[in-house]
């Protein structure tokens, strides 16, 4: 297993971390248990020492299932992390009672990381102004967790807002070889080694959406590597990058644990050679989007609540990555009036896209393929 030492932090971690939000399940939707267990020992047998876990996680029961599943190791022996959920704090003493909650379900008096969860720019300011951050700073000064940080989800203006606000021990950031313009991306990731915030990588392999990539893809992969997974060159990428931690991979199956624990075992970073592979793969993803949307929001607002831009995206990584339940389930958080099947016709958007996009016949043809989709 390779390890990356954090000078700053006085740690070792697994630069393979075990994400524990996609555990095997029952029918009934909870966590498979002796099928998680048996996950999560051949990862530490494997030399994994990173486990990360949050509030939602599971609906509730990561953080229980992780705590019993890790106390037969010694404690010494590995990192944990959890999450306080700030889309549910609206005060302190909410923060002080869901804490107190969680380290009930983990069973510990102490965590080695403790981040503020999805967090943007609005719930930064919010979390200051309660006082949360201050008493977060009190619980790592008396030793209640080691390392304090952020998980962040928004605009690369407010990562930088929040990353300069103050010394941050680490923090965590969406980033794949494809998500290098989106949130944070490369711009946060340049922007934290530059201020020597150590990153831990989440979605490096975008929610499943890289492990099986279109055939035209996947050829390039197996010209180079016929052996080679499509997500150990995702994983490869990103953990490639020097000021990255340790990567998180959700894994769902023993088979995913294997070709994760083959990739981190005796690491190699991708050579010129394959970066160029890479780059070409992107491009082909690329090359499959269904419109030429650029997400400049210039047909904003709708007369009738479409966020046009927002359906685009959606139809659009559904082109590149083919991933019906990611679809589904980012369609399904949308509010019903934002979605395509709302759009009248009227036409007003058209008259203001400088890309010319025949906005009505494509929010159409998304209607369509989702109506294909859901039969």
């Amino acid at each position: 297993m390779e390890y990356r030492k954090m000078e700053k932090l006085h740690v070792r971690p697994s630069l393979l971390g075990f994400g524990c939000m996609r555990f095997p399940t029952r029918p009934d939707g909870g966590i498979d248990e002796a099928q998680a267990q048996a996950m999560l020992d051949r990862a530490y047998r494997g030399g994994v020492n990173y486990f990360d876990t949050a509030y939602f996680y599971h609906n509730g029961a990561s953080e229980n299932f992780v705590g019993r599943a890790l106390a037969a190791y010694p404690r010494e022996s590995y990192f944990l992390t959890s999450k306080l959920p700030t889309t549910l704090i609206h005060s302190l003493d909410k923060a002080k009672t869901i804490f107190d909650e969680q380290m009930g379900r983990l069973q510990r008096d102490d965590l080695d990381f403790y981040l503020l969860h999805n967090i943007n720019g609005a719930r930064w300011r919010e979390m200051v102004e309660l006082g949360v951050v201050d008493w977060c700073l009190e619980l790592q000064r008396q030793g209640v967790f080691r390392h304090f940080g952020f998980s962040f989800h928004g605009a690369y203006e407010e990562f930088r807002e929040i990353l300069t606000a103050r010394d941050w021990d680490c923090c965590q950031i969406q980033f794949n070889y494809m998500d290098t313009e989106d949130q944070a991306g490369i711009r946060g990731y340049r922007l934290a080694e530059e201020l020597g915030v150590p990153l831990i990588v989440m979605e490096p392999i975008k929610g499943g959406s890289l492990a099986n990539p279109p055939e035209s893809v996947m050829r390039l992969f197996r010209e180079k590597h016929p052996g080679a997974s499509a997500s150990s060159w995702a994983l490869r990428w990103v953990a490639g990058m020097p000021n990255v931690m340790t990567v998180l991979s959700g894994m769902s199956t023993m088979e995913q644990v294997e070709d994760n624990l083959r990739t981190f075992t005796a690491f190699q970073p991708l050579d010129s050679g394959e970066q160029a592979v890479l780059e070409r793969a992107a491009a082909e993803f690329k090359r499959l989007v269904k419109n030429g949307c650029t997400g400049c929001r210039y047909c904003m607002p709708c007369p009738a609540g479409v966020d046009i831009p927002l359906n685009f995206k959606l139809w659009n990584d559904w082109g590149m990555f083919h991933n019906p339940p990611r679809f589904q389930a980012r369609w399904g958080n949308m509010e019903e009036a934002s979605r395509a099947t709302s759009c009248v016709g009227c036409g007003a958007c058209e008259e203001k896209c400088p890309q010319g996009l025949d906005i009505r016949g494509d929010l159409l043809r998304l209607r369509e393929e989702l109506a294909a989709l859901e039969q």
